[in-house]
């Protein structure tokens, strides 16, 4: 029996996560037992495709190091830099094989299901330049603007939630396509909010595949306990 492709995921956790209002970046935030970024590593090296998980850290972070699962023997740690994009690209060439597909997963969504995940890989066998996980649009979507002379927001128009979708992580592409995508986008000053958007300007297709609503990515307050109730719910089956 022949065995299965295996893949490299970079975690981007080199952010301090203002919004959450904590005294430490919200990867190191408690749930369900363990920190949030050990419920996402875990996650991953489940996987039967996972071979490795790059970390990558901000040069200051001392909490990592003192994790249990940062002596596994599939995790590896780099520094990152300010941007995502930058901590992204020292994943990428740590891993520098431009041949091989990798996975970029947010460090704050610990909730993935390996189903989804398993689903995302299959891309690497279609002939495709990659594709990211998402969930279709399912409420009203408002466009706004803003009164200047109260500076309260407004509804400008309603926009048709057909044809939108949430992004997830991971993200999946070939490592040089992505390395490229990045490179390009940093040289030309395009600012982007994930990788795909990234590949999109290079002007390639990006494939969606529909995944868990479950997978949040934890950036709030109020995210901490669904993302407990979704863990408690897949450590339960």
């Amino acid at each position: 029996m022949a065995s299965l492709p295996q893949y490299s995921a970079v975690v981007p956790a080199a952010g301090i996560g203002k919004r959450m209002q904590a005294e430490c970046p919200k990867q190191y935030l408690h749930i369900a037992g363990k920190t949030i970024i050990e419920h996402t590593l875990a996650n991953l090296l489940a996987h039967e495709q996972i071979k490795q998980v790059v970390v990558v850290l901000n040069a200051n972070d001392t909490l990592f190091a003192q994790l249990p699962i940062a002596n596994h023997i599939d995790i590896k740690v780099v520094e990152g830099g300010q941007e995502r994009s930058d901590s992204v690209l020292a994943g990428l060439n740590y891993l520098s094989e431009d041949k091989d597909w990798v996975l970029v997963h947010d460090a704050a969504r610990p909730c993935l299901a390996q189903s989804d995940l398993t689903a995302l890989l299959q891309l690497a066998n279609q002939g495709n330049i990659g594709g990211i996980l998402a969930t279709p649009v399912r409420d009203t979507m408002k466009r706004s603007a803003e009164c200047k002379t109260s500076q309260q927001s407004y509804v400008k128009h309603t926009e048709p939630r057909e044809n939108l979708w949430h992004a997830l992580t991971p993200q999946f592409f070939n490592c040089g396509t992505l390395r490229r995508a990045l490179n390009e986008t940093r040289h030309q000053n395009v600012s982007t909010t994930d990788e795909a958007s990234a590949i999109e300007y290079l002007g390639e297709k990006v494939i969606l595949v529909e995944g868990r609503a479950s997978n949040i990515k934890i950036t709030q307050p109020e995210d901490l306990l669904l993302a407990e109730f979704y863990l408690t719910q897949q450590q339960a089956k």
